[in-house]
């Protein structure tokens, strides 16, 4: 299991078409891929269970991933968060 710390510095936080990206890239793996925000988990191959998460600018994010291709799948959710604020911003 590997874990990841991120801060959500988009100013409109994970709305539908982040929450989308997220989703889709995260199916694309084996492992489980959580979020765990708000004291509570969840599921990141779930578009309606991350848009219930309601995740604002400043939250505080811990990305979960475990199984066989984790570190994989943990870079790219990395990466997609830092790519949505960049497209954001432009």
């Amino acid at each position: 299991m590997v874990t990841n710390e991120v801060e959500i510095t988009n100013p409109v936080g994970i709305h539908l078409r982040p929450a989308m990206f997220l989703c889709e890239e995260a199916q694309k793996y084996e492992c489980q891929i959580l979020f765990q925000v708000h004291d509570r988990q969840i599921n990141l191959k779930s578009i309606l269970n991350v848009l219930a998460a309601k995740i604002r600018y400043g939250d505080k994010v811990t990305v979960i991933c475990d199984g066989v291709d984790e570190t994989e799948a943990m870079l790219t959710m990395c990466k997609i968060l830092q790519e949505t604020k960049e497209k954001e911003s432009e």
